[in-house]
């Protein structure tokens, strides 16, 4: 059993750490439409950013709910990714536990 579920979790680590990043991006590309940076009547930006809020937003939407309102400061691109890096530390502490 443990042959299958140590990269399991090793699989499930790496989704994470992509998803984190999604998150950043998501933050990212927030900032440079607020700034006129980037310009979302371009299809292509229009497709990413999409693709980007439908990935992100549903766990940023219960984080929203949770976290106090700070006006303009939205606090929740950072709880989401600490939550999911102490996820991954459990994930990871748990695959070392299986591999030794």
């Amino acid at each position: 059993m443990d042959v299958i579920l140590a990269p399991v979790l090793e699989l499930l680590i790496f989704v994470i750490q992509l998803y984190i990043y999604v998150v950043i991006a998501a933050v990212v590309l927030s900032w440079m439409t607020v700034f006129n940076v980037i310009n979302t009547r371009n299809r292509f930006v229009y497709l990413v950013g999409d693709a980007i809020y439908r990935l992100t937003e549903p766990a940023l939407q219960r984080l929203r709910a949770i976290l106090p309102n700070l006006g303009g400061l939205d606090l929740s691109p950072v709880a989401l990714i600490l939550l999911l890096m102490l996820v991954q530390g459990i994930l990871h502490s748990l695959a070392v536990r299986l591999v030794s």
